[in-house]
């Protein structure tokens, strides 16, 4: 199975899918944040490991402590998906921390101050030049 064949592009989805669901309802432990999100998983072609991008809103303790609780359940993790899923090979899973979502809202942030500091620096100039225009009138 190549990289980026349709095959593997629908195991991708699916293993996505069942691991968000088992995150979401399946794991007790008290580290894991309930504001977890599965971003991206990306199966080997030989079904033998698999890269699971997870996004945890909150600070950087709640995010380590999430982690921390991912690798710790990672066999139930792994028993529940061979359970869910028939795959000829039941992947290794390696959790890594996906920090784009928090990057984007963080730009977000930023984009609206500079809007914001723009919109106030600009405001003085044209009070300025509607006052010299009604006294010239």
């Amino acid at each position: 199975m190549r990289k980026n064949s349709v095959k593997n592009t629908r195991v991708n989805g699916e293993v996505q899918r069942v691991l968000a669901e088992i995150i979401r309802g399946g794991l007790k432990d008290p580290r894991i944040s309930p504001w977890t999100s599965v971003v991206a998983v990306e199966v080997a072609p030989d079904l033998k490991s698999c890269k699971a991008w997870i996004s945890v809103l909150g600070d950087e303790e709640v995010r380590k402590s999430t982690l921390q609780g991912l690798k710790s359940a990672e066999g139930f993790i792994r028993r529940e998906l061979a359970r869910t899923i028939n795959l000829r090979n039941t992947p290794d899973i390696t959790f890594v921390m996906d920090q784009s979502i928090e990057y984007g809202v963080n730009m977000s942030h930023k984009i609206d101050e500079v809007i914001a500091a723009d919109e106030q620096s600009q405001k003085p100039e044209n009070e300025i030049t509607e006052e010299t225009e009604e006294g010239d009138e």
